[in-house]
């Protein structure tokens, strides 16, 4: 098996909160990631896909044709965007990067073959990886 990445990034803000709980249980939960003003990141995001190299190509997957299912299904739902925002990326999720990654996930899933993705990272921050494998795998 082969796997070959390919990798965006895009800056968005968001901020840690959950409207089901009060103000004083979401500072204590989320601590200065609920500030009523929200911050931001430069978010770095890679997609693996897996199998075999076409006998024709010699690829597993065009790439050129992955990138534009990342641009059109992820960075233009996302880049420059508030990730709370319910008609964005993450649909009225809270917006923890566990959240982004099952996200990118159900967006680019549905625009490759049938098995082929393997693996969403995303990178919050240099310190900050979430990794997610899709539901199969929980």
């Amino acid at each position: 098996m082969l796997y070959v990445s390919k990798r965006i990034r895009f800056s968005a803000s968001h901020r840690l909160h959950n409207p089901l709980l009060g103000a004083d249980e979401n500072r204590r939960l989320f601590g200065e990631c609920n500030h009523i003003h929200g911050h931001g990141h430069n978010y770095e995001v890679e997609v693996l896909v897996k199998g075999q190299p076409d006998s024709t190509t010699g690829m597993v997957m065009n790439l050129r044709e992955l990138k534009e299912v990342l641009d059109r299904e992820v960075l233009a739902r996302a880049d420059y965007s508030c990730l709370d925002a319910p008609e964005g990326l993450l649909g009225g999720r809270i917006s923890t990067t566990e959240n982004v990654a099952i996200a990118v996930w159900e967006a680019v899933a549905p625009h490759l073959p049938v098995g082929a993705l393997h693996l969403v990272r995303v990178h919050e921050s240099e310190n900050n990886i979430v990794e997610y494998t899709g539901p199969d795998a929980i």
